[in-house]
């Protein structure tokens, strides 16, 4: 089976990750519709299919991870992935066609079966199982092979992309902050050393959480021993913590800028991680960043919002300077349900286009991808 084919069973079309049989069908559809530009089921097969055969000429693939099963206690992530897609579209309707001109390929989604988070926490009679209800056209062999869980799917995804595509840049369309682990993973795997810079309220450094080895709490615990600690997890906008900045830093050698630092001096701190980075010659960074990184005032419609965050010009500010640095990115948290005041849905979802246009217009060198109000 070749890496295509593999993938042409591990993900749908892009918004047809979350399973749907009634309700929400119709504006899943019609998004498919309106991102593969046709009216029929096996046009929208098709599209899909082609867009796989684009990876390998790719600068940039995007990839929807509509997962919210390793969240906390408000889920609504999961329609993080179409919504945003469906943002992008209503603000520039030639959006599509701006970001295939610039050698971006939205390869689709990541299949979730919103029971399952990680292979590893199955038994064999499960896997086998979700086995045989994901991937029926399949041998027995074949199928025996293949993952079924969101991160397993995605961090195997992951795999056959780089393997036909070695220097693409991966953005991923979240989901809880879980879905970043499948990347982090992936990136490791190539033997090349990179950092991550991570906006975001929370440490997300647990070990294990309820005896769960990877999700939103713990994913950047493991993450961080994948880039060898020694501060090349770069922490920023953090505030909601038991724990201090001193605790984290001298216990697991990360590097945090906590919220009340970057927003009593913007400028310095940005000097001052962007020399941290070259102090340890960080040349490669996995932007992965978490909505609530941003103040609620902007940012509400997320599982855990949080106030006195970092301000949306100081994150875009930030994206630039990382520039073409950025070899993987990611928008995570993004739960359209969950504003918390009229109108916050509508705000959160359109900073979180901004940041999706800004990550991929510094990554690319390819400023004309920013929204116009942000091109000067």
């Amino acid at each position: 089976m070749t890496p295509i084919e593999e993938l042409s069973l591990l993900l749908k079309p892009a918004g047809g990750g979350l399973y749907l049989v009634s309700t929400g069908a119709a504006e899943q559809l019609a998004l498919q519709k309106s991102l593969y530009g046709t009216d029929t089921a096996a046009g929208i097969q098709d599209g899909f299919l082609a867009a796989l055969e684009r990876i390998r000429a790719a600068r940039a693939i995007v990839l929807g991870a509509p997962s919210d099963v390793g969240a906390g206690f408000r889920r609504g992530a999961n329609l993080g992935p179409q919504v945003m897609r469906t943002t992008l579209q209503a603000e520039d309707p030639a959006w599509n066609q701006k970001a295939r001109e610039a050698g971006i390929v939205d390869i689709g989604d990541v299949f979730v079966v919103p029971q399952l988070l990680h292979d590893e926490m199955l038994g064999e009679a499960q896997r086998t199982a979700s086995q045989r209800a994901l991937y029926p056209t399949a041998s027995e062999s074949v199928r025996a092979s293949l993952p079924v869980s969101p991160l397993s799917i995605a961090e195997r995804a992951m795999d056959l992309i780089f393997a036909l595509n070695p220097d693409v840049i991966p953005f991923v369309l979240g989901g809880d902050h879980s879905n970043a682990w499948p990347v982090t993973a992936s990136l490791g795997k190539q033997g090349k050393p990179f950092g991550i810079v991570q906006p975001d309220a929370h440490t997300d450094l647990l070990a294990e959480r309820l005896g769960v080895r990877y999700c939103f709490a713990t994913w950047s615990y493991h993450a961080n021993d994948v880039v060898g600690r020694g501060g090349r997890l770069v922490q920023v906008g953090t505030r909601a913590s038991r724990r201090d900045r001193e605790h984290w830093e001298s216990t697991l050698d990360v590097r945090q800028f906590w919220a009340d630092e970057c927003n009593a001096d913007e400028a310095g701190t940005l000097d001052r991680l962007m020399a941290h980075l070259d102090d340890r010659s960080i040349d490669r960074v996995y932007f992965s960043n978490d909505i609530d990184g941003t103040d609620a005032r902007w940012a509400d419609a997320t599982g855990t919002p949080e106030p006195a965050g970092l301000t949306p010009e100081f994150v875009v500010a930030l994206i630039r300077r990382l520039g073409t640095r950025i070899i993987a990115g990611d928008i995570m948290e993004v739960a359209p349900p969950l504003e918390s005041r009229p109108g916050g849905s509508h705000d959160t979802l359109a900073l979180a286009a901004r940041y999706i246009r800004e990550t991929l217009a510094a990554a690319l060198a390819a400023p004309d991808l920013r929204a116009p109000s942000d091109r000067a």
